[in-house]
């Protein structure tokens, strides 16, 4: 489910009367101290692609810490602002913190919310919440599912409306926007997602223990990719987009189709989603994934084991070119290319109050031409890793 701190039990920092001049102002914050290893140096397992290079075959901290605040400001009884930075390894490999939220709520009626601002992105279910580790049971939100999910979140204004149906609650939000970020492309270049415009929906239905959700997002990329750049640097000195115009990425949309479920009462609690992304460019392959993960609470130990699973299609070449030509752009294109599966297997612990130790086991296994999620992934990559965790989250 899509937990966020204001949903949290946090302790904050509360004026009393005749002190803070803003009575309603809550100070809050969230963060992981984790560290990683794998036991293959032929490709680099990253928390996702918005990461520039990630785990080798030694222990580092860098895809999973993170430290978030967040602040809440109620105006009044229907308004509120909430600000949010995270620091947390980012594209250009630095730690620069970043300020993920900035928005203005206003709840029109109580079933009726609109926002305006900066906002976390929602492609999928609990995508909003997938850097609160506290808040997720594994120490990651699945890379197979989440990997290619890089802009966190976008400039803009949703709407949300719960209506009782009598066996449950029904809940719509629509959002439109623009993305306001840079993502890794081919080391040292970057690829500017800045003012590509966003826009979608989802739609939830709870019951009880049951959450069930469907939604669709797509985006429009405003700036081109570096791909020439980055072909001379690997010595391949030709004009890619002229010799291959299909590959061009400006104008063209980026499609998120997912349907998704979370079960949640007493010691059990399941959750799974499936996704499918279409591109209407051929710069990138279309791709089908999804994920369950179940656990079983035995005190404040809950173990769990997970499954995920990512494909995708191969993109067609439809512009005419010589052999030589057309076998250096499919070499390019195949970097994209995703064929591989993971199974999880962790425990948390929550072994005081709002904090969470995680130990978890990831043994991925995958065809020698799967690429995606990974980064940096040799000729000798043999589709199989083994990724060791461990985390410890936190909440204040």
């Amino acid at each position: 489910m899509a937990i966020t701190l204001a949903a949290m039990p946090l302790a904050h920092a509360e004026s009393q009367a005749g002190g803070n001049p803003w009575p309603a102002l809550q100070i809050k914050g969230f963060g992981t101290v984790g560290i990683a290893r794998s036991d293959d140096a032929d490709a680099e397992f990253v928390r996702d692609l918005s990461q520039p290079d990630g785990l080798g075959k030694h222990w580092s901290g860098k895809v999973d810490s993170m430290l978030g605040l967040q602040a809440n400001l109620t105006l009044n009884a229907r308004t509120a602002a909430v600000i949010q930075g995270i620091a947390r390894y980012r594209y250009d490999g630095s730690w620069r913190p970043e300020l993920n939220w900035a928005f203005l709520r206003h709840d029109l009626t109580p079933d009726f919310t609109v926002r305006l601002g900066r906002m976390g992105t929602e492609f999928y279910m609990q995508a909003d919440s997938r850097m609160v580790g506290y808040a997720n049971l594994a120490v990651r939100p699945s890379a197979d599912y989440f990997g290619p999910i890089v802009v966190s979140f976008f400039d803009g204004i949703d709407a949300s409306m719960t209506t009782d149906t009598g066996a449950g609650l029904l809940r719509g939000k629509v959002f439109a926007g623009w993305a306001g970020e840079k993502t890794p492309f081919v080391k040292p270049y970057t690829w500017d997602l800045r003012g590509s415009r966003m826009f979608g929906g989802h739609l939830d239905y709870i019951n009880g223990p049951w959450q069930f959700r469907i939604g669709r997002s797509q985006i429009r990329f405003k700036h081109q990719q570096p791909l020439n750049e980055a072909a001379r640097q690997a010595g391949f000195p030709i004009d890619i987009l002229a010799a291959a115009p299909e590959l061009s990425i400006v104008g063209r949309h980026g499609t998120y189709d997912s349907l998704g479920f979370a079960y949640d009462e007493g010691r059990l609690q399941v959750q799974g989603q499936i996704s499918h992304i279409r591109y209407d460019t051929s710069a990138y392959e279309d791709t089908t994934s999804g994920y369950l993960i179940a656990a079983y609470r035995i005190g404040q130990t809950t173990p769990y084991l997970g499954y995920s699973r990512t494909r995708s299609s191969s993109a067609r070449l439809s512009t005419p070119m010589p052999p030589l030509i057309a076998a250096g752009i499919r070499d390019f294109i195949d970097q994209t290319h995703a064929d591989q599966a993971t199974v999880s297997l962790g425990a948390r612990w929550d072994f005081m109050q709002n904090m969470a130790l995680k130990a978890q086991l990831d043994m991925i296994r995958g065809e020698r031409d799967s690429r995606f999620p990974m980064r940096n992934a040799n000729r000798d990559w043999d589709g199989r890793m083994n990724l060791f965790s461990l985390a410890l989250d936190f909440i204040f």
